[in-house]
């Protein structure tokens, strides 16, 4: 007979767990998920055995994403009574917190994380650091839905609370002044040309789109209305467009060189700037046989989750020439520029808005 949860833990010293349990794929129990982890180390390498607590830490940035990407299903439940909604005062405080933290980014200003952190952990009790951590990336998701732009760190997850999170966070930052302020400053600042050289860290793996369901029911809930679309404004800067496109011109320049075709790399061309807008993408390009590739440049001074906007042309190109379209997304452009790149259609990889085509990872 197996050893039930309070022995299992009791035999490799582990303590339950706070935040994040694995659904056994036979049972549907949950289970621990550090203490799983720990364990299976020592069925996997029997001549060290098992990993104590302290030998590494668990939670989302460690466990979480080893047991995902084993095909292990892990959910996350708060340690103020595991499943426990949040309640109003609770949302209010960490929203406020994180409203906050969002405008000194906007603005330049610097600020520490962990000390916003823990003094939010004095005004709540009974939650966790992962719970606030995951609360946190709920908020970004909420503030991506209504336009705004969204913490560095804190990657939007769209599992929430909705009518609750939804109402606060649309309330608290429709009357934030500074946060208005700061946030169109942000998204209409020019943009000077950045000054690289080295694109060899410059590709990321592009985000999936994650339409998870939400909590509660299935009911409609009308997407909230949207004073200011900032990230619809920041699509409109002219300046960060050019210099997105100039950084994806030398770019794909540079991809050539290194896969030894440098002869094609001196004929990519700027077609957007050369022949004019409107043909559905910006620079030609080849492959190393000499087909050819259209780009289409989308950049954003924000993270990689940050929805974009196409055009219904660029749409229908892209659908035309699916073998030969990529769709180059360079975002945190002011600070250290990357790209990811979607090959084919845009609907393939994003939720598509049929209306303002607005893109989104959800």
């Amino acid at each position: 007979m197996g050893l039930g949860r309070a022995d299992f833990l009791q035999k490799y010293g582990f303590k339950p767990a706070r935040d994040y349990f694995v659904i056994d794929p036979r049972t549907g129990i949950e289970a621990d998920s550090k203490a799983i982890v720990g364990v299976a180390f020592g069925y996997q390498f029997p001549e060290q055995g098992a990993l104590k607590p302290e030998e590494f830490s668990g939670g989302d940035a460690t466990v979480v994403p080893l047991l995902q990407s084993l095909g292990f299903k892990v959910i996350h439940k708060s340690s103020a009574s595991a499943g426990e909604d949040w309640t109003r005062r609770e949302v209010e405080l960490i929203v406020a917190d994180y409203l906050d933290m969002l405008t000194r980014e906007l603005t330049g200003q610097r600020y520490n994380k962990t000390a916003h952190r823990k003094r939010l952990l004095e005004h709540l009790p009974g939650r966790s650091n992962g719970s606030i951590e995951f609360k946190h990336a709920n908020i970004s998701a909420v503030l991506v839905e209504l336009g705004f732009p969204y913490l560095r760190g804190y990657k939007p997850r769209v599992n929430f609370q909705r009518r609750l999170l939804t109402e606060i966070v649309s309330e608290q930052a429709g009357r934030y002044k500074e946060l208005d302020r700061a946030a169109l400053s942000a998204v209409e600042m020019p943009v000077v040309p950045a000054e690289f050289e080295d694109f060899r860290k410059v590709k990321a793996p592009a985000p999936p789109a994650r339409m998870a369901a939400r909590d509660e029911d299935a009911a409609y809930v009308a997407r909230p209305p949207i004073k200011r679309d900032y990230l619809e404004r920041e699509s409109q800067n002219r300046s960060l467009g050019l210099a997105g496109e100039e950084f994806a011109l030398r770019f794909e320049r540079w991809r050539l060189i290194e896969l030894g075709v440098g002869q094609l790399a001196e004929k990519v061309e700027h077609v957007s700037q050369t022949q004019g807008d409107g043909l559905g993408y910006d620079i030609r390009s080849f492959e190393t046989d000499g087909s050819e590739r259209f780009i289409e440049v989308k950049t954003t001074s924000f993270g990689e989750r940050t929805p974009f906007f196409v055009s219904a042309n660029e749409v229908r190109f892209a659908r035309s020439r699916p073998e030969e379209f990529r769709l180059y997304r360079l975002f945190d452009f002011r600070q250290a520029p990357r790209l990811f790149e979607l090959a084919g259609p845009i609907e393939s990889h994003c939720a598509l808005d049929p209306t303002t085509y607005r893109a989104s990872f959800g």
